[in-house]
């Protein structure tokens, strides 16, 4: 009678994997996102004032972009205060998609895909890091109070 027995992995084991999950999710998100505030920092954020004053809100809440854009994927890189950074760009991308991509809300491309996979990617990897937390990669560590 054969009896092989499968090895599996201990809960350590497990454990740091799920935690080095959480880090590549947290950096990717983090700087992707970061990209595009770096660009907002060199080039402004007078596109999106004039979005905000077309819908009837003060042109100057532009700059909380910033906030969204750079603070917060900072946040996430160095694992610090990571689920308020992650809630900061959920919220930043869902006035993006109400502001700028509602027409393209339910629009396919020509190969299929949703139009707004990129910004889709961006909304629900950070949720998805808001919900998980930083993981014990990180400057605040697994037991931080907001990571």
């Amino acid at each position: 009678m054969n009896t092989t027995t499968r090895s599996t992995p201990t809960t350590a084991t497990a454990a740091q994997g799920d935690d080095a999950g959480k880090l590549v999710l947290r950096l990717a998100v983090g700087v992707l996102v970061l990209l595009h505030g770096i660009f907002k920092l060199q080039h402004g954020v007078g596109f999106i004032s004039g979005m905000l004053e077309k819908a009837g809100v003060p042109g100057v809440v532009a700059y909380g972009v910033l906030v969204g854009e750079v603070l917060a994927p900072l946040l996430l890189i160095a694992g610090l205060f990571t689920r308020a950074g992650a809630a900061i760009i959920v919220i930043n991308m869902l006035v993006a998609f109400a502001l700028v991509h509602r027409a393209d809300l339910f629009a396919l491309t020509s190969q299929g895909g949703w139009a707004l996979e990129l910004q889709g990617l961006y909304l629900f990897g950070a949720l998805a890091v808001m919900l998980l937390g930083a993981g014990r990669y990180s400057v605040g560590g697994a037991q931080g109070r907001f990571n």
